[in-house]
Protein backbone atom coordinates (compact mmCIF):
# COMPACT_ATOMS: atom_id res chain seq x y z
CA UNK A 1 0.00 0.00 0.00
CA UNK A 2 1.42 3.21 -0.84
CA UNK A 3 2.81 5.88 1.51
CA UNK A 4 0.69 8.49 0.27
CA UNK A 5 -2.90 6.01 -0.05
CA UNK A 6 -2.41 5.09 3.83
CA UNK A 7 -1.56 8.77 4.86
CA UNK A 8 -4.58 9.75 2.98
CA UNK A 9 -6.93 6.86 4.12
CA UNK A 10 -5.90 7.36 7.63
CA UNK A 11 -6.51 11.37 7.59
CA UNK A 12 -9.96 10.56 6.28
CA UNK A 13 -11.12 8.17 8.82
CA UNK A 14 -9.40 9.93 11.43
CA UNK A 15 -11.08 13.50 10.22
CA UNK A 16 -14.69 11.81 10.03
CA UNK A 17 -14.36 10.18 13.94
CA UNK A 18 -13.27 13.47 15.07
CA UNK A 19 -16.62 15.39 13.09
CA UNK A 20 -18.72 12.52 14.08
CA UNK A 21 -17.18 12.88 18.05
CA UNK A 22 -17.69 17.04 17.43
CA UNK A 23 -21.45 16.69 16.34
CA UNK A 24 -22.20 14.23 19.43
CA UNK A 25 -23.73 11.77 16.64
CA UNK A 26 -25.54 8.66 17.97
CA UNK A 27 -24.50 9.90 21.34
CA UNK A 28 -26.68 9.13 24.15
CA UNK A 29 -25.62 11.48 27.18
CA UNK A 30 -26.37 8.55 29.50
CA UNK A 31 -24.01 6.09 28.55
CA UNK A 32 -20.58 6.72 27.36
CA UNK A 33 -19.17 9.64 25.12
CA UNK A 34 -18.18 9.54 22.03
CA UNK A 35 -15.24 11.46 23.21
CA UNK A 36 -14.10 8.59 25.35
CA UNK A 37 -14.82 6.79 22.10
CA UNK A 38 -12.67 8.98 20.37
CA UNK A 39 -9.54 8.72 22.40
CA UNK A 40 -10.10 4.86 22.95
CA UNK A 41 -10.26 4.44 19.07
CA UNK A 42 -6.77 6.37 18.82
CA UNK A 43 -5.10 4.31 21.56
CA UNK A 44 -6.55 0.72 20.23
CA UNK A 45 -5.18 1.27 16.70
CA UNK A 46 -1.73 3.33 18.11
CA UNK A 47 -0.70 0.50 20.79
CA UNK A 48 -2.40 -2.83 19.29
CA UNK A 49 0.17 -2.70 16.50
CA UNK A 50 3.66 -1.04 18.10
CA UNK A 51 4.93 -3.66 20.47
CA UNK A 52 3.57 -1.56 24.12
CA UNK A 53 0.38 -3.47 24.95
CA UNK A 54 -3.36 -3.15 23.69
CA UNK A 55 -5.20 -3.89 25.85
CA UNK A 56 -2.64 -3.01 28.88
CA UNK A 57 -3.64 0.51 27.64
CA UNK A 58 -6.90 -0.04 27.21
CA UNK A 59 -7.69 -0.40 30.96
CA UNK A 60 -4.90 2.11 31.66
CA UNK A 61 -6.03 5.07 30.20
CA UNK A 62 -9.49 4.59 31.87
CA UNK A 63 -7.80 4.17 34.81
CA UNK A 64 -5.88 7.36 34.76
CA UNK A 65 -8.73 9.50 33.56
CA UNK A 66 -11.31 7.84 36.18
CA UNK A 67 -13.78 6.82 33.51
CA UNK A 68 -16.02 4.31 34.97
CA UNK A 69 -18.72 3.59 33.11
CA UNK A 70 -17.19 0.61 30.58
CA UNK A 71 -15.71 -1.01 34.03
CA UNK A 72 -19.09 -0.67 35.61
CA UNK A 73 -20.97 -1.90 32.03
CA UNK A 74 -19.77 -5.36 31.41
CA UNK A 75 -22.07 -5.90 28.27
CA UNK A 76 -21.09 -2.65 26.54
CA UNK A 77 -17.32 -3.01 27.15
CA UNK A 78 -17.14 -6.34 25.98
CA UNK A 79 -18.99 -5.31 22.49
CA UNK A 80 -17.06 -2.13 22.24
CA UNK A 81 -13.99 -4.06 22.38
CA UNK A 82 -15.18 -5.99 19.44
CA UNK A 83 -15.71 -2.79 17.80
CA UNK A 84 -12.08 -1.24 18.67
CA UNK A 85 -9.99 -4.67 17.41
CA UNK A 86 -12.68 -4.50 14.43
CA UNK A 87 -10.87 -1.27 13.18
CA UNK A 88 -6.90 -2.07 13.59
CA UNK A 89 -8.42 -5.65 11.84
CA UNK A 90 -9.51 -3.12 9.12
CA UNK A 91 -6.13 -1.78 8.78
CA UNK A 92 -3.87 -4.12 8.87
CA UNK A 93 -6.08 -6.20 5.76
CA UNK A 94 -6.21 -3.05 4.17
CA UNK A 95 -2.84 -2.14 4.34
CA UNK A 96 -1.18 -5.88 3.15
CA UNK A 97 -4.23 -6.64 1.27
CA UNK A 98 -2.14 -8.31 -1.59
CA UNK A 99 0.10 -10.12 0.31
CA UNK A 100 -2.79 -11.69 2.58
CA UNK A 101 -4.29 -12.52 -0.77
CA UNK A 102 -1.37 -14.62 -1.77
CA UNK A 103 -0.68 -16.36 1.18
CA UNK A 104 -4.64 -17.34 0.95
CA UNK A 105 -4.28 -18.53 -2.51
CA UNK A 106 -0.81 -20.43 -1.77
CA UNK A 107 -2.29 -22.21 1.50
CA UNK A 108 -5.29 -23.27 -0.44
CA UNK A 109 -2.81 -24.63 -3.19
CA UNK A 110 -0.46 -26.22 -0.71
CA UNK A 111 -3.34 -28.23 0.52
CA UNK A 112 -4.56 -29.42 -2.75
CA UNK A 113 -1.12 -30.19 -3.58
CA UNK A 114 -0.32 -31.97 -0.28
CA UNK A 115 2.94 -30.27 -0.23
CA UNK A 116 4.64 -27.06 1.22
CA UNK A 117 6.99 -26.22 -1.96
CA UNK A 118 6.92 -21.80 -2.30
CA UNK A 119 7.96 -18.90 -0.56
CA UNK A 120 4.44 -18.16 -0.17
CA UNK A 121 2.99 -21.39 1.08
CA UNK A 122 5.98 -21.62 3.47
CA UNK A 123 4.79 -18.30 5.41
CA UNK A 124 0.84 -19.50 4.93
CA UNK A 125 1.52 -21.89 7.02
CA UNK A 126 3.99 -20.42 9.24
CA UNK A 127 1.06 -17.95 9.77
CA UNK A 128 -1.54 -21.07 10.63
CA UNK A 129 0.53 -22.76 12.77
CA UNK A 130 1.75 -19.99 14.68
CA UNK A 131 -2.04 -18.96 15.69
CA UNK A 132 -3.19 -22.22 16.60
CA UNK A 133 -1.60 -21.94 20.66
CA UNK A 134 -3.01 -18.24 21.21
CA UNK A 135 -6.58 -19.65 20.07
CA UNK A 136 -6.74 -22.75 21.98
CA UNK A 137 -5.14 -20.85 25.45
CA UNK A 138 -7.23 -17.82 24.65
CA UNK A 139 -10.78 -20.19 24.59
CA UNK A 140 -9.64 -22.42 27.20
CA UNK A 141 -8.55 -19.36 29.71
CA UNK A 142 -11.31 -17.00 28.48
CA UNK A 143 -12.93 -16.76 32.15
CA UNK A 144 -9.38 -16.87 34.19
CA UNK A 145 -8.01 -14.30 32.18
CA UNK A 146 -11.16 -11.78 32.27
CA UNK A 147 -11.44 -12.67 35.94
CA UNK A 148 -7.58 -12.96 37.38
CA UNK A 149 -5.65 -10.16 34.77
CA UNK A 150 -5.78 -7.38 34.09
CA UNK A 151 -5.58 -5.28 36.87
CA UNK A 152 -2.91 -1.75 36.87
CA UNK A 153 -0.58 -3.15 39.27
CA UNK A 154 -0.11 -6.51 37.29
CA UNK A 155 -0.14 -4.51 34.07
CA UNK A 156 3.07 -2.23 35.17
CA UNK A 157 4.47 -5.33 36.40
CA UNK A 158 4.40 -6.99 32.68
CA UNK A 159 5.20 -3.71 30.73
CA UNK A 160 8.24 -3.63 32.85
CA UNK A 161 9.09 -7.42 32.65
CA UNK A 162 8.29 -8.11 28.86
CA UNK A 163 10.33 -4.40 28.12
CA UNK A 164 13.32 -5.91 29.27
CA UNK A 165 12.46 -9.32 26.98
CA UNK A 166 12.11 -6.81 23.63
CA UNK A 167 15.40 -5.62 24.65
CA UNK A 168 17.24 -8.90 25.04
CA UNK A 169 15.63 -10.14 22.09
CA UNK A 170 16.08 -7.30 20.08
CA UNK A 171 20.76 -7.63 20.71
CA UNK A 172 20.20 -10.38 18.32
CA UNK A 173 22.39 -10.68 15.07
CA UNK A 174 19.52 -9.60 12.26
CA UNK A 175 19.42 -12.83 9.62
CA UNK A 176 16.94 -14.09 8.13
CA UNK A 177 13.28 -12.95 6.74
CA UNK A 178 10.01 -14.27 7.57
CA UNK A 179 10.01 -16.72 4.48
CA UNK A 180 13.54 -18.40 6.20
CA UNK A 181 11.50 -19.49 9.60
CA UNK A 182 10.34 -23.04 9.76
CA UNK A 183 7.00 -24.34 11.50
CA UNK A 184 8.58 -25.47 14.72
CA UNK A 185 10.09 -22.03 14.50
CA UNK A 186 6.34 -20.91 13.90
CA UNK A 187 4.81 -22.98 16.93
CA UNK A 188 7.59 -21.51 19.55
CA UNK A 189 6.31 -18.19 18.31
CA UNK A 190 2.64 -18.87 18.90
CA UNK A 191 3.25 -19.91 22.00
CA UNK A 192 5.03 -17.01 22.40
CA UNK A 193 1.68 -15.03 21.35
CA UNK A 194 -0.26 -16.66 23.95
CA UNK A 195 1.09 -15.00 26.85
CA UNK A 196 0.27 -11.68 24.95
CA UNK A 197 -3.13 -12.74 26.41
CA UNK A 198 -2.96 -11.03 30.10
CA UNK A 199 -2.95 -7.08 29.88
CA UNK A 200 0.88 -5.45 29.45
CA UNK A 201 2.61 -8.05 27.96
CA UNK A 202 1.74 -7.06 24.19
CA UNK A 203 0.44 -9.46 21.57
CA UNK A 204 2.98 -7.22 19.04
CA UNK A 205 5.92 -7.16 21.47
CA UNK A 206 6.18 -10.35 22.29
CA UNK A 207 6.03 -12.08 18.64
CA UNK A 208 8.57 -9.24 17.36
CA UNK A 209 10.51 -10.29 20.31
CA UNK A 210 10.21 -13.95 19.15
CA UNK A 211 11.10 -13.53 16.13
CA UNK A 212 13.65 -11.36 17.09
CA UNK A 213 15.53 -13.79 19.27
CA UNK A 214 14.81 -16.80 16.26
CA UNK A 215 16.63 -14.15 13.80
CA UNK A 216 14.44 -12.59 12.00
CA UNK A 217 15.37 -8.55 10.83
CA UNK A 218 13.95 -6.12 12.93
CA UNK A 219 11.41 -5.12 9.49
CA UNK A 220 10.52 -8.85 9.31
CA UNK A 221 9.31 -9.32 12.72
CA UNK A 222 7.43 -6.70 12.70
CA UNK A 223 5.92 -7.77 9.60
CA UNK A 224 4.85 -11.08 11.04
CA UNK A 225 3.54 -9.84 13.74
CA UNK A 226 1.27 -7.79 11.93
CA UNK A 227 0.25 -10.48 9.92
CA UNK A 228 -0.27 -12.57 12.68
CA UNK A 229 -2.74 -10.44 13.99
CA UNK A 230 -5.36 -11.20 11.05
CA UNK A 231 -6.22 -14.55 11.99
CA UNK A 232 -6.07 -14.19 16.08
CA UNK A 233 -8.12 -10.92 15.39
CA UNK A 234 -10.56 -12.19 13.22
CA UNK A 235 -11.30 -15.09 14.83
CA UNK A 236 -11.79 -13.20 18.13
CA UNK A 237 -14.30 -10.29 16.43
CA UNK A 238 -16.15 -13.91 14.92
CA UNK A 239 -16.47 -15.42 18.21
CA UNK A 240 -17.25 -12.24 20.16
CA UNK A 241 -19.36 -11.13 17.50
CA UNK A 242 -21.15 -14.09 17.79
CA UNK A 243 -21.76 -14.23 22.00
CA UNK A 244 -21.84 -11.13 22.77
CA UNK A 245 -23.79 -9.48 19.72
CA UNK A 246 -25.88 -11.93 18.06
CA UNK A 247 -26.72 -14.05 20.49
CA UNK A 248 -27.19 -11.19 23.12
CA UNK A 249 -28.45 -7.62 22.74
CA UNK A 250 -26.32 -4.52 21.68
CA UNK A 251 -26.38 -2.32 24.91
CA UNK A 252 -28.13 0.98 25.15
CA UNK A 253 -26.11 4.10 23.31
CA UNK A 254 -24.08 1.75 21.30
CA UNK A 255 -24.18 3.56 17.87
CA UNK A 256 -22.12 6.45 18.30
CA UNK A 257 -19.00 5.25 20.27
CA UNK A 258 -18.67 2.21 18.20
CA UNK A 259 -19.13 4.08 14.60
CA UNK A 260 -16.54 6.41 16.40
CA UNK A 261 -14.25 4.25 18.36
CA UNK A 262 -14.43 1.75 15.09
CA UNK A 263 -13.04 4.03 12.58
CA UNK A 264 -10.56 5.76 14.71
CA UNK A 265 -9.05 2.61 15.55
CA UNK A 266 -8.82 2.10 11.80
CA UNK A 267 -7.12 5.31 11.04
CA UNK A 268 -4.91 5.54 14.04
CA UNK A 269 -3.66 1.87 13.28
CA UNK A 270 -2.84 2.75 9.72
CA UNK A 271 -0.42 5.40 10.49
CA UNK A 272 0.78 3.28 13.07
CA UNK A 273 1.77 0.64 10.64
CA UNK A 274 3.43 3.10 8.22
CA UNK A 275 5.43 4.61 11.21
CA UNK A 276 7.08 1.24 12.96
CA UNK A 277 7.82 -0.06 8.87
CA UNK A 278 9.47 3.04 8.43
CA UNK A 279 10.97 3.36 11.90
CA UNK A 280 12.84 -0.23 12.47
CA UNK A 281 14.54 -0.55 8.94
CA UNK A 282 16.91 2.80 10.25
CA UNK A 283 16.29 1.81 14.17
CA UNK A 284 16.27 -0.82 16.99
CA UNK A 285 13.32 -1.02 19.43
CA UNK A 286 15.23 0.96 22.34
CA UNK A 287 12.18 3.49 22.16
CA UNK A 288 9.61 1.15 23.62
CA UNK A 289 11.52 -0.71 25.86
CA UNK A 290 12.72 3.12 27.40
CA UNK A 291 8.61 4.00 26.97
CA UNK A 292 7.32 0.50 28.61
CA UNK A 293 9.76 1.13 31.41
CA UNK A 294 9.23 4.56 32.07
CA UNK A 295 4.99 3.85 31.59
CA UNK A 296 5.82 1.07 34.52
CA UNK A 297 7.45 3.60 36.89
CA UNK A 298 4.76 6.28 36.09
CA UNK A 299 2.13 3.72 36.93
CA UNK A 300 3.82 2.20 40.22
CA UNK A 301 3.98 5.90 41.27
CA UNK A 302 0.74 6.88 41.07
CA UNK A 303 -0.71 3.93 42.88
CA UNK A 304 2.12 4.24 45.55
CA UNK A 305 1.27 8.34 46.34
CA UNK A 306 -2.76 7.13 46.65
CA UNK A 307 -3.54 8.90 43.30
CA UNK A 308 -5.22 6.18 41.87
CA UNK A 309 -5.90 2.36 43.44
CA UNK A 310 -3.77 -0.24 42.28
CA UNK A 311 -6.90 -2.09 41.28
CA UNK A 312 -9.62 -0.48 38.80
Amino acid sequence: MRRTVVYGSAAALITIAVVLTLLGWGENASTFPDSQALVLGFVQGFTELLPISSSGHLILVPWLGDWTYLKEHEEFNKTFDVALHLGTLVAVVAYFWSDLIGYLVAWVRSIRRRSIETQNERIAWLIVVATIPAAIIGAAGQSVIETHLGEPWQIAILLGVFALVLYWADRRPERKDVGDIGLKQGLLIGLAQSLALAPGVSRSGITISAGRLLGLTRDAAARLSFLLLVPIVLGAVVLKGYTDVIKGELPEGWVGPFVVGTIASAGSGLLAISWLLGYVRRHDYSVFVVYRLALTVFILVVIATGVRDAAF
